[in-house]
């Protein structure tokens, strides 16, 4: 690739940032330098100096974020854990909104579409963010459309990306856009990385982790689904078990929960059926204990919810214990 033209990519950075969303696309664009592309990475902080990483390593920056004269093609704004519980500090949102009007493309990874929305960067526009924080982003900011499964959201020339490891599918991305799948493919086949990650950001999130129902009737169905996912859980069985008729159990579950029995009790199924799998039970076996009834059904579901098979799901995921055990026992056979 001789003759390559500079591609000027702008990082920035501010105290408590993640280390990975610094050094995972650093690491693809280095990457693709040595294979022939020409990447110019600018670190940049409001004041210039150096920032503290959310593991407390300290990084320096190249450059003060908010200095007029800096033109980027690539503007890639990093997250950390610090959004969105703080607001965005007034400094780092101008000196983003300021760079932004100077360069090409403007991305983001992870929480760092915080600052891109409080910067007015995001708005009528689709974007992403880590799954823990996405509710966050669509109910502080209506006017963005939050896809909440995307590893990462391509609107036009703004690009975000879900948590922490996306910035590497989002730069590799990048990357093809601008030399070709083939390059892409290299620097990925060399970081041991998918060009392109199979399933959405929802395959990382558990299920069922919020608060427990407020009315006692709930509760106990509540109880009842989690003690035995694969019991008969009808809206009129579980009516009976709270003791209230089930056009009342219904809107009790839209009231506190915005959903139905049914699909309530199909959520438990597949939270069900993924703890199965990660703890080395069959797909089959899976599919049987939590009361799908046949591994076709739970494939379907997987596929459906995911995007993924239950086995492609259950290769990333088993339980290092399994894995640890039969590793184990093929060293035991060898002695």
């Amino acid at each position: 690739m001789a003759g390559t033209a500079v591609h000027r990519i702008g990082i920035v950075v501010f105290d408590g940032v993640k280390l990975l969303d610094v050094a995972g696309p650093s690491e693809v664009f280095s990457e693709a330098n040595r294979m022939g592309a020409c990447y110019e990475l600018t670190l940049c902080a409001v004041g210039g100096g150096s920032v503290s990483s959310s593991t407390g390593m300290t990084i320096a920056a190249d450059a003060d974020a908010i200095d007029p004269q800096l033109r980027f093609d690539t503007l890639l704004v990093t997250g950390g854990d610090v959004f969105p519980a703080h607001p965005v500090d007034p400094q780092l949102r101008e000196a983003v909104t300021s760079a932004a009007a100077r360069s090409g493309r403007i991305c983001s990874i992870c929480t760092g579409a915080f600052i891109l929305a409080a910067a007015g960067l995001l708005d009528g526009r689709r974007a992403t963010t880590h799954w823990r924080h996405t509710e966050v982003l669509s109910r502080g900011y209506p006017n963005i459309i939050v896809e909440p499964d995307a590893i990462f959201v391509r609107d036009g020339t703004t690009f975000t990306s879900a948590g922490v490891t996306a910035g590497i599918d989002l730069a590799l991305a990048l990357l093809e856009d601008d030399h070709g799948e083939q390059l892409a493919r290299q620097v990925a086949q060399s970081l041991v990385v998918f060009l392109q990650r199979p399933g959405g950001q929802s395959q990382f999130s558990p299920t069922l982790s919020g608060p427990r129902p407020r009315t006692s009737a709930l509760r106990s169905v509540f109880d009842a689904v989690a003690a035995d996912p694969a019991g008969d859980h009808s809206t009129p069985t579980l009516a009976a078990l709270a003791a209230v008729s089930p056009r009342h159990l219904t809107r009790l579950f839209h009231e506190e929960l915005g959903t139905t029995p049914a699909k309530y009790v199909e959520s438990v199924r597949f939270a069900a059926a993924k703890a199965a799998l990660e703890s080395g039970y069959t797909v089959t076996e899976a599919a049987e204990r939590v009361g799908y009834g046949s591994s076709e059904t739970l494939r379907r579901a997987f596929l459906a919810r995911l995007g993924v098979s239950p086995s492609a799901y259950q290769q990333r995921f088993r339980s290092a214990q399994r894995r640890d055990a039969v590793v184990g026992a093929g060293a035991s056979r060898t002695r």
